[in-house]
């Protein structure tokens, strides 16, 4: 049993650093996963009422000649780029979405949630109110660019 105790004791320091060095891998591989799969809907509804339904409402109706609308809108079941583009980047002037002219402004949210936080609200629009169109990744997101 001494031997054992002994043998045990000379491999701790060698399992430690192997363990370190497996969590380390496996941090990586969570991190490579999360850039290609989709991002949760599920996390995209908390990241929308708390940041976008103020504007858009919880219904994604939008407010006449205010707020554009979401539900139904081919801006948002369009090519995903232009969607995060306005959600990373904002924009502010004239915008026809669904035959009506919106003239205002969408806040940056590039600047104040994170590109994980916009892969879910983007991936949550884009699939809710009847849109039926397909999620966006990580990678999705970190492509759209100033």
């Amino acid at each position: 049993m001494r031997l054992f105790c002994v043998a045990l004791a000379l491999l701790l320091p060698v399992t430690s650093a192997c363990s370190n060095a497996a969590r380390t891998a496996a941090r990586a591989s969570a991190a490579a996963a999360a850039e290609r799969f989709p991002a949760s809907a599920n996390d995209g509804g908390r990241v929308y009422a708390t940041n976008c339904a103020s504007c858009h409402q919880s219904d994604g109706r939008g407010v006449a000649g205010a707020f554009p609308p979401l539900a139904g809108s081919a801006l948002v079941t369009g090519p995903p780029e232009r969607l995060i583009a306005l959600v990373k980047l904002g924009i502010s002037g004239r915008l026809q979405v669904s035959g009506q002219t919106y003239d205002g402004t969408m806040p940056r949210w590039g600047q104040l949630i994170s590109d994980e936080q916009i892969a879910a609200v983007v991936t949550y629009i884009r699939t809710s109110w009847h849109n039926r169109a397909g999620p966006v990744t990580l990678a999705d997101v970190r492509a759209v660019s100033p």
